[in-house]
Order: structure tokens, then C-alpha cells, then sequence
């Protein structure tokens, strides 16, 4: 091999290299209180999306909202992609919010059969969400498993909380620690919010001592998606009008028309989350310094700065949430091969 050639075909072999090493995709846990906003519909639907490219694997869907139609929504979602043997977990704790606007198109017939075929006839015979989130970390990888948690802290509180079992011999704390590489949680406020400077998010002061713990004893690096950052980039309803005409129902137009019909653009709040995770190193983002996040007993989220912190927060410009805005847009309304 002469030199010349060497020098050319170096950089080719690092591209290889380099695509060789994107090609893999991210091992996903989704855990989501959907039923309650449909940014999570949206954000279960980008990552199927996506998974159908090749960036992610999802490896389990988990549910802090015991809606009996949750995990018959979900499963129907994940059938819809093709996907129906992802397994999906409830929390046993009782529902901490009212009856959703969209669940119900779990049981939507066009005549004799469902819209949306599915398995699962309530979501009480879906797996206990804590018992599924130790099964699916103690089959993967050390450091190989990022969880993306886009609603309330209650599985994630009760998984740092299980003792070691059949499924693990390590306790939630270190099967966490062994296992996760990264956690994103769609909560809290990190910029102020209409001239509020202790805005009390959602998902936070919707159980506020699970998160407390969540903040006060997660193991592993966690990055902070805060209410500013979903506002940021409203879903554009032109794709919900127009986007999805390549079929004649799709359950996350059904939703979001049943949750607040266009023209209203819905945030995209948990998909912020999902999509960093994903996509880390593509530029949507920015992040903070890193800090360290505690939550107060009103549900205010506190941030002080730790050189040493576990903790990051995303942050947007507005050049970023175009094309942010953009990308869920297209990804979304892509067709589904079936």
C-alpha cells in the first residue's frame, strides 16, 4: 500500500469507523403518565420513529397514571409500529389526576373491530411497573440503558426504593447505578415563567416526595428538561391537520384532537426529553453548568451551582427550537411501514 493511498484511505476507515459506532442504537426505557397531556402520545410516537431509523431500541414503556386504559393506549401504540411484544408496566398507586380525554380511544371500534388493535383489556393485567424497570436493567449492559421519565417520579422513586429479588441480587440504588447510563426528566422550571421566578411545575408538584427522592438519590447523571424548554417549541398544527394523510386514522391525531383540537399547538414537553437522550451530540441542545438540583416541599425545583454536580438542565435558542420544531414535525408525521 503506498503512502498516498494510506492517506486517503485513513479518513475513509475513521468514517467508517465513526458511522459504525452511531449505527448502534440507544437503549431506551419510556416512562410516561400518558392520559394526562398528549406531548407523551407525541413523544411515543417520535421514538417509534425513530426506532424504525435505527437510533433507539425502546426497551419498555412504564406508566405512573393507573388509568384502566393506559396500558391498553400504549400497547395499541406500540402495536400501530409494529411492535406489540414491548412490554408495558403500570404503578399500583392510585391516580393522582382526573379521567383522561384520549385513553378511551384505546377501546375505539370502526364497526366490529378496534381502531387500534391491541391485547391487553385493562391495564391491571399489565406488569407492576417497578418489577418491570428491574427486569428490563437487569437484562442489559452494564452502563448500556437511558431512561427518559416524562411524568410523574413515582416508578423511579419506587425502583431506587426495591430491595434485590429473583430478578437482581442489587438493590434499586445499585442496580440504577450498574445499569443506566443517563436519565432525562421532563420537570421543573430552570428560566422564569410568566414573571413567576418559583413556578411549580406539573410533574413535580404532582408527587412531590418521589421526586425529592428521585433528586436527592438518583446514582447516575441526570439531565433536566424544564417547563421553559417544551413552551419553547409548540408542535406545529399544520401536521396535525395535514401531516398524516398517508393514512385514514392515526391514534396521535385522534389524541390530540380529542385533548385540545388544532389550531392550538400543543408544547412539546416530553419529547424535549426523549429527544436528548437519542440524540445527545447533534446540536438540538444546549446544556447548563453543571449543578446540583434539589426539590423543595413545595415542589419548586432548586438549582445551585456545583462544578462537581450531577446535574444538568437542557437550555434552547431560538435558532435550535426551529430546528427542533422542525425535526418533530417531520419525524412524527412519517409513514409507518407495515
Amino acid at each position: 500500500m503506498t503512502a498516498t493511498f494510506r492517506q486517503l484511505a485513513a479518513p475513509l476507515v475513521l468514517v467508517l469507523c465513526t458511522c459504525a459506532l452511531q449505527a448502534q442504537p440507544v437503549k431506551l426505557i419510556f416512562d410516561t403518565d400518558i392520559g394526562n397531556d398528549v406531548d407523551d402520545v407525541l413523544a411515543l410516537t417520535m421514538i417509534h420513529n425513530l426506532q424504525t431509523r435505527g437510533h433507539v431500541e425502546l426497551l419498555a414503556v412504564t406508566i405512573t397514571k393507573p388509568d384502566p386504559q393506559a396500558a391498553p393506549f400504549v400497547e395499541a401504540i406500540n402495536t400501530f409500529h409494529g411492535r406489540p411484544q414491548i412490554p408495558v408496566g403500570v404503578t399500583r398507586t392510585p391516580d393522582l389526576t382526573g379521567p383522561s380525554k384520549f385513553l378511551k380511544l384505546a377501546m375505539q371500534k370502526d364497526g366490529d373491530k378496534l381502531r387500534y388493535p391491541h391485547q391487553l383489556v385493562d391495564s391491571s393485567q399489565a406488569p407492576e411497573a417497578v418489577g418491570l424497570l428491574r427486569k428490563t436493567l437487569a437484562a442489559q449492559a452494564d452502563g448500556s440503558v437511558v431512561i427518559a421519565q416524562v411524568g410523574f417520579s413515582t416508578n423511579l422513586a419506587g425502583l431506587l426504593d426495591s430491595k434485590p429479588d429473583a430478578l437482581s441480587p442489587l438493590d434499586g440504588v445499585a442496580l440504577v447505578k450498574a445499569k443506566v447510563r443517563e436519565l432525562a426528566v421532563m420537570a421543573g422550571a430552570f428560566e422564569t415563567i410568566n414573571h413567576n421566578n418559583r413556578y411549580l411545575e406539573y410533574n413535580v408538584k404532582m408527587n412531590v416526595p418521589a421526586c425529592q427522592k428521585l433528586a436527592q438519590n438518583w446514582p447516575t447523571p441526570i439531565v433536566w428538561s424544564g417547563y421553559e424548554i417544551g413552551i419553547a417549541v409548540p408542535f406545529p398544527a399544520a401536521t396535525i391537520d395535514q401531516g398524516f394523510g398517508w393514512t385514514s386514522h392515526h391514534y396521535a391525531v385522534d389524541a390530540y384532537q380529542l385533548y385540545q383540537p388544532t389550531p392550538h399547538e400543543r408544547p412539546t414537553w416530553d419529547l424535549t426529553a426523549a429527544l436528548y437522550l437519542i440524540f445527545p451530540d447533534r446540536g438540538y441542545f444546549d446544556l447548563s453548568p453543571p449543578c446540583k438540583v434539589t426539590v423543595e416541599a413545595d415542589g419548586f425545583t432548586q438549582v445551585k451551582p456545583d462544578k462537581k454536580g450531577r446535574d444538568r438542565y437542557l437550555v434552547l435558542s431560538p435558532v435550535q427550537a426551529a430546528r427542533v420544531r422542525e425535526m418533530f414535525s417531520n419525524v412524527c408525521s412519517e409513514p409507518v411501514v407495515r
